[in-house]
This record gives C-alpha cells, structure tokens and sequence, in this order.
C-alpha cells in the first residue's frame, strides 16, 4: 500500500517544530487557594483560617472574637451529643401579609435556605461538663436575630421547660436586631412573654445565665438579655438598645470612648463577668455549682 503523502514544510517550521520539541514544557504556575487566609477586623492581621477555627474563630493576635453560627454555638458549649432540639416543629409565618423590598413570606423561605435554620433561634436542652441545662441561642445571620413570633414561643417554651425540670437556663443572645417589624405587634408582644415566663422562673428559685456576644441590640437587650441572676460577655462585643451613631445623633453629644462595649458595660455594672470564648463554657459550669444547681 503506498505511504500516504504528507504536506512538505518549509525550513524555517521545521527549526520550529524541532525547537518546540526540545523545550520542555513549563507547568503552570498554582495560585494560592482562595478561603485560606482572613483578614481580622480588629487587628487587621491576616490570618490563617484553620488556625482561627482551632481557636474557635477567636484572632490568636487580638483575640477578636468573630462572628460563629448557632449550631457552632452549642458545638462550643455543650458536651458532644449531648443537645436535643425543643420545639424546632414551629415555623414562622406572614400574619399581615407583610411586604418591604420583597415579600415577608419570600424573605423568610430565602433566609432559611441560606442559614439551614428555620427561625433566629436554637433552643432545646443538653450538657455542659456533665450539667444538664436548658439552652438556647440566637443567631444574628437569620433577619439579624431579630424576635418574631416563632423565636419568642420557643424561648417562652424553653423557659417554662426549665421551671418544670428545674434545669439552670443558659441564653447566648447574638441578635443585631430587636423586635421583627414585619410581624408588627406580634413581634412587639414577644418582648412581654418571654420576660414574663422568666419571671415565674425566677420565682421557681431557677438559675438564669445570659450570655451576650456580638451584637446583642434592640428588643433582645432590651428584655430576657438582660435579666440573667448572672449576666456574661464576650470581649468587645457591641451591646445596647440603639446604635451608636442614632443615640449620637439624637442627643448631639460625643459618645465616651467604647460606648456600648462590653468593657464600658461591665465597668457601668451592666454585665458582670467578661469571658472569652474558651474559657466560657468552664465558667458556666462552675457558675452552676456556685448557685447549686
């Protein structure tokens, strides 16, 4: 069978094909993969991120505390497997139709496919160091921690849950937002409730530790956040009712340096312990045994 002809080439391509064949091929060069490093807000530092999740997402330079979900939350703070979930049936609904950017009921089904959680709050019971505790917490990625009617039903739950079992009640509040406007007075009246049954808890002789974490604002710190026997904060964490910057405007006075940190707080007798997020679940544990409980 004759060979098959071939398209000649000039000279000057095959000094071409024969320098591409000596050259050895380069690989390329890898980029550094993005997530590994974060910058810190209050060092500036960058960081590297397993490093700062070792440390439960505390900067090892400044010990700026960053921002952990709900469910991180009861990673940190109870004992492995120990959490079971209360009330978690409950869903939040649009009794008034509400309406702003979009749809109340659309904002609601897009927060819970971006968060996994069904409302800003985490409540049910477990262990912490072999304690058992009713326990709930907040989480600021849901509507901003806002109180709607779902989170004020099962914090008021949780609450009576504990009288009844007399379990000491843990609340960690990371809620930027207070009472949920699009559920108007509903929302508001949630406020009431829940510092009502933490009043007949009280009575009950219960143990109540309130832990706040950054931001703990609006209806939240203006209600149950506040009322612990034992009040706790993690370092530098943003606390009060309004911002800042609206309480400046509206008095048009300079601010004291740190207003509304935990540190200004704690030195104005607001909370009465700071305590980082390492040591916090060991102090609630022996804050238990103090009380007794």
């Amino acid at each position: 069978m004759p060979d098959a002809e071939t398209t000649p080439t000039s000279p000057a391509q095959d000094a071409s094909l024969e320098q591409a064949a000596e050259t050895p091929t380069v690989p390329k060069k890898r980029g550094v993969p993005e997530g590994l490093w974060i910058k810190c807000p209050g060092c500036g530092a960058s960081l590297y991120r397993k490093e700062v999740q070792r440390r439960l997402n505390v900067c090892p330079n400044c010990e700026y505390h960053f921002y952990v979900s709900a469910s991180e939350r009861i990673q940190h703070m109870l004992d492995d497997g120990t959490f079971e979930p209360c009330d978690d049936h409950l869903r939040p609904t649009d009794p008034l139709d509400f309406s702003d950017r979009k749809r109340y009921a659309e904002r609601l089904v897009a927060e819970q496919k971006r968060t996994g959680l069904t409302d800003a709050v985490l409540t049910g019971t477990g262990m912490i160091r072999a304690r058992r505790v009713a326990f709930a917490v907040t989480d600021s990625a849901f509507i901003m921690g806002s109180m709607g009617s779902v989170v004020g039903e099962r914090l008021t739950r949780l609450v009576e849950r504990a009288t009844e079992q007399n379990l000491p009640l843990i609340i960690v509040s990371g809620s930027g937002g207070g009472a949920r406007m699009h559920e108007g007075i509903l929302s508001l009246m949630q406020m009431a409730k829940v510092s009502a049954a933490l009043a007949r808890f009280d009575k009950a002789g219960g143990l109540f530790i309130s832990v706040l974490t950054n931001p703990t604002m609006g209806g939240v710190a203006a209600s149950f956040a506040s009322l612990g026997d034992l009040v706790f904060a993690e370092p530098k964490a943003l606390i009060g009712f309004a911002g800042p910057r609206t309480i400046k405007a509206t008095i048009g006075i300079e601010l004291p340096e740190g207003f509304q940190t935990s540190e200004f707080l704690m030195e104005h007798g607001y909370i009465d312990r700071i305590v980082t997020r390492e040591r916090l679940k060991s102090e609630i544990a022996q804050a238990i045994d103090y009380c007794g409980k």
